[in-house]
């Protein structure tokens, strides 16, 4: 028997990180992936620039969904599905985790009964679905219950918030297979060199020099720039086989990603594309691949980055900067990353699709 959705659909709206969205439980959706699909796009008020009838915020950072189950597996807690919703086309991908959406799983998973809550702090074992790795969120949890306020702060974010501490292990490869997938830290594709990465995020490293670029341009002026967005498309299509990702005119993935010198002290200055519009800030998973890339022994985030003596990289990007702890072996060679995050609850209540 088909569920009907007349009655809506139970839904936490949350904030994680720099981005928003809906966070389901599985059980309250479609088991078919393209009936669910279908219904998020309605929710969602895709495809439209405007979303005007649906939850989305005409911005892909507000287009996003979570959708949560008990764990599939030993060593987690909770089974978490990033879906990102298309603005422009009836397209929902799952191509990808998503870092900052990650942030309000845990909290997530404790309102919706499916983690209990310990007095103080709460660790979430999250089962990454995207990608089959397993994150730990640090929830604040006094007197068992999730609290929402400390004094965190994060770039892209006003105000401060309780902090949640995202750890990961096993990243390299995520969904490419290897860090590196082509086994080389620079190939060259239309003439431009770029290092092609997974450390958590498909990514395509490039210097903001060869488009002619400074790297400190504005998110409006980078999106405005048409001739800019159809070199990085193209080349965008052309590493997809290069990264094991084969055609990938309809993902989400690979991230083309700007980099140029810091400006205000970090480690490295980014632009990142999500595909095709920029990031107003940086993704959590974007922002740690930046990270890896910039420890290679070549490439174009290599030979800009300026490493710090301690383990804390500061990535730049267009709201401020995004810091990443790396775990590196003896060799240098990345065994691990953690990150700071916030989330809070916007919204808890039922949502009710648009009509076919």
């Amino acid at each position: 028997m088909s569920q009907s959705f007349d009655a809506g659909i139970p839904c936490l709206w949350m904030r994680g990180g720099t981005s928003k969205g809906g966070v389901f439980l599985a059980s309250d959706l479609p088991a078919d992936p393209a009936q669910r699909d279908a219904l998020l796009l309605r929710i969602m008020g895709s495809p439209s620039a405007t979303q005007i009838d649906g939850m989305g915020g005409a911005d892909p950072l507000t287009s996003k969904a979570a959708v949560l189950a008990p764990p599939s597996r030993a060593d987690a807690d909770v089974d978490y599905l990033f879906l990102q919703v298309f603005m422009d086309r009836a397209v929902v991908s799952d191509a990808q985790a998503c870092g900052n959406i990650l942030a309000c799983v845990g909290p997530a998973a404790i309102e919706r009964g499916l983690v209990t809550a310990q007095d103080g702090e709460t660790p979430v074992r999250i089962h990454m679905r995207n990608t089959g790795e397993v994150a730990t969120a640090i929830v604040q949890t006094p007197g068992g219950r999730v609290s929402y306020d400390g004094a965190a702060r994060i770039d892209g974010v006003p105000g401060t918030h309780a902090p949640v501490s995202l750890l990961f292990t096993a990243l390299a490869g995520s969904m490419c297979g290897a860090m590196l997938p082509t086994g080389r830290a620079v190939d060259v594709v239309n003439g431009v060199q770029v290092t092609l990465i997974d450390y958590g995020m498909p990514s395509v490293i490039l210097d903001a020099a060869d488009f002619g670029l400074s790297g400190d341009e504005t998110r409006e002026a980078l999106d405005a720039n048409e001739p800019l967005k159809a070199r990085l498309e193209a080349i965008r299509l052309k590493v997809g086989p290069m990264m094991t990702l084969g055609d990938v005119a309809d993902k989400s993935v690979p991230k083309m990603v700007l980099v140029s010198r810091a400006r205000a002290g970090g480690a490295i200055a980014t632009r990142s594309f999500i595909p095709h519009r920029c990031h107003a800030a940086i993704g959590v998973f974007g922002a740690v691949t930046v990270a890896a890339a910039c420890t290679l022994s070549d490439g174009p985030a290599a030979r800009l980055a300026q490493l710090p003596e301690g383990d804390t990289l500061a990535i730049e990007h267009a709201s401020g900067a995004a810091d990443v702890l790396l775990r590196r072996d003896a060799a240098g060679t990345v065994t691990g990353a953690g990150t700071l995050r916030t989330a809070r609850l916007l919204m808890e209540g039922r949502v009710f699709p648009a009509p076919v």
